[in-house]
């Protein structure tokens, strides 16, 4: 005898209620009312293969509202996926689960992006539909597939939504379906108490198809999304359930979203249900059903494999490249060639003109390296004649246009990432990093390769004045775990930022650059990565060091004019370059001691503020840099007002020298 759908999602729902009730923690609302919506998806139009949830051609299912995370685990655990045990399931937000509060990509099988803080979820699916469009214009039908997305009302009224959907709208991403679990529902109350929003007109004015159906009919739930697979365009599907179904008192409230249920409410859901096993325990039938469908994506991966065989054997080996994450090997052939030159002929330019020069040679031998940029593409200087834009619905390009959207893109970048077989890059002015801020956080945290090109790094980009000065910019950055903060002084230190922002395949990485020219420091060629400890000394002292000046990016220059005054004097002075600290500080106490020195007077020099300097130069090292915000004036007056200059450097050592 069949399984009914009924049955299916109900077992859906029971272990979400019984593990949030085991936990005394979590949020039953969502995965009781949208396991109708997560049923159908799973037995019935989900292209994967739970023996291998990592197979690439697999659709993706994100889902956006992370809070609901016991509905995807509950599907994951009866789909089959074996390490989804039960034990894991009874073991709901406790330490070292597989089963966190919120779903945590890396740490869970299945788990396809960290969510949880509404609205990244939507955001970082558009790049992952961007990639697969991206990929398959490039490769062909072995990348053939749709990411679907289920979005809570809270999702739809984050901010970072609408620069999504407009991305997604505007670039025709066909392949992107989005669930809206539509009940009405938030933490404070009934929906309407802060919002009016007809979200099928906004999603439509952005370019999507969008309908309403009702999210407790099975049928209903298929026929959309079926259509949605046909449809040109991004489609959005507004499901309309009952938060927290079947619980007597609290379904349709909003007590049913983020505590558990009780005794009480369980039992009155096991009798609207008609569910009469014990807690944590499927039927076998219904069991047997569902893990039939974790396998039911077998013959399709089989295909899929088949067609990856057939391939042309460079096209194959390059898709295989491109999916393990390895960087070409001429990759440190062209490296080591521009730094050469740079030798041969040093030239005095902006650090962001010289990341230009570098991605001129860099992307022609790095083809899943993707650029683009929140509207700055001529400040920012990170588009090159060898990577032209895609468009709507033309993706084989290899920049993106995002619009004044740099949340969304630093967003859409981490799907991009998360996808595989791109590398993604993009770019804004280095003040607006706090509107990107809450993804290049969650960016680090699932430890994705995603460069960011972060220009105007300083008071030095001059007359726009202190709203658009980054002063407290770097320290901020600087202060998120496992995010590689890179600020280079010249070519050959930005080339080499560059390559290490390339290499780290678990590290986000920043680089900083300046919008003035600055002359360039490393006059020498090293075939080794200098920058890959994060600090070297550039300059040494002439016998023993009195004092060790240590500064990053444009303030070098000034460090090594005042190495010369204050050697004029009889004053011997090391530099010091810090491109990366977060790396430096995380490097052996034999490397940081060899690097800091011994000298007795300590000096950093950088336009920013003084916060995290402290862990190279001591509390009672000498800071020449900002603590104040900016103004708006010719960026050499704003070096003099705020006292950055090499004169205020050698005064400084001379005073501390006594």
């Amino acid at each position: 005898m069949s399984v009914s759908h009924a049955a299916m999602a109900n077992a859906v729902r029971a272990l979400a209620m019984d593990a949030v009730q085991k936990a005394n923690s979590g949020h039953p609302g969502l995965p009781l009312g949208a396991a109708d919506i997560a049923t159908v998806l799973f037995t019935k139009v989900l292209k994967y293969d739970i023996a291998d949830t990592a197979w690439p051609d697999r659709d993706r299912f994100v889902l956006s509202a992370g809070h609901g995370s016991m509905l995807l685990y509950a599907l994951l655990h009866l789909a089959g996926e074996p390490e989804m045990t039960i034990d894991e399931i009874k073991n709901f937000r406790q330490m070292g689960s597989k089963t966190p509060g919120h779903p945590e990509v890396h740490h869970t099988k299945g788990v396809e992006t960290t969510t949880g803080p509404l609205g990244q979820g939507i955001a970082t699916a558009v790049g992952m539909a961007l990639a697969e469009r991206m990929l398959n214009a490039e490769f062909g039908d072995v990348v053939d597939h749709h990411t679907f997305v289920l979005a809570s009302d809270g999702d739809l009224m984050e901010g970072i939504s609408q620069e999504s959907i407009a991305i997604a709208g505007h670039l025709k991403l066909n392949r992107l379906i989005v669930l809206f679990d539509d009940n009405g529902i938030s933490i404070d109350g009934p929906l309407s108490i802060a919002d009016s929003v007809d979200q099928l007109k906004r999603f439509e004015a952005a370019g999507w198809a969008a309908c309403r159906i009702d999210g407790h009919d099975p049928d209903s739930i298929l026929k959309a999304i079926e259509a949605a697979k046909q449809s040109d365009r991004p489609s959005l599907i507004a499901c309309k359930t009952v938060i927290g179904y079947g619980a007597p008192t609290r379904a349709g409230t909003a007590k049913a979203h983020g505590e558990p249920l009780g005794k009480d409410e369980i039992e009155g859901c096991r009798k609207a249900w008609g569910w009469t096993a014990e807690p944590f325990v499927i039927p076998a039938d219904i069991l047997a059903a569902w893990r039939e469908a974790g396998s039911r994506g077998q013959r399709a991966h089989a295909d899929w494999t088949a067609r990856v065989a057939r391939m042309d054997e460079f096209k194959k080996f390059e898709f295989e490249r491109r999916l393990t994450g390895d960087l070409p090997f001429s990759l440190k052939a062209v490296v080591n060639h521009f730094k050469k030159a740079q030798v041969d002929e040093p030239k005095e330019m902006a650090t962001r003109k010289a990341s230009e020069e570098c991605l001129k040679v860099i992307c022609p031998v790095v083809p899943e390296l993707i650029t683009g940029s929140a509207d700055l593409t001529g400040s920012n200087n990170n588009k090159v004649a060898s990577t032209p834009a895609i468009s709507p619905g033309n993706y084989a390009g290899r920049f993106v246009h995002w619009g004044i959207r740099e949340h969304g893109m630093a967003a859409a970048i981490n799907g991009m990432s998360l996808h595989g077989g791109l590398i993604p890059s993009g770019a804004t002015f280095m003040v607006f990093t706090d509107y990107c801020r809450p993804s290049l956080r969650l960016a680090a945290l699932m430890g994705v390769r995603h460069i960011e090109v972060m220009t105007h790094d300083s008071i030095g980009l001059g007359e726009d004045g202190p709203t658009h000065q980054p002063v407290e910019h770097l320290a901020a950055l600087r202060a998120i775990p496992n995010l590689l903060v890179f600020r280079p002084a010249d070519p050959t230190e930005t080339m080499e930022c560059w390559q290490l922002a390339l290499e780290a395949r678990k590290s986000p990485a920043i680089l900083a650059l300046t919008r003035q020219n600055v002359p360039p420091v490393r006059l020498t060629y090293e075939d080794a990565n200098l920058c890959r400890q994060g600090a070297y000394e550039l300059s040494p002292a002439v016998g023993k060091a009195q004092a060790s000046i240590f500064a990053s990016g444009s303030e070098i220059g000034l460090a090594m004019t005042a190495q010369k005054a204050l050697a004029a004097k009889g004053v011997q002075v090391r530099v010091v370059s810090v491109p990366c600290m977060d790396i430096f500080l995380k490097q052996d106490a034999a490397t940081k001691a060899k690097v800091i020195g011994d000298a007795p007077v300590r000096i950093a020099i950088e336009a920013g503020i003084r916060m995290g300097w402290d862990a190279i130069i001591g509390s009672d090292g000498i800071f020449i840099g900002m603590d104040s915000f900016g103004a708006s004036a010719p960026f050499g007056h704003l070096y003099e007002h705020f006292g950055i200059t090499s004169a205020a450097v050698e005064q400084a050592v001379l005073s501390r020298l006594g």
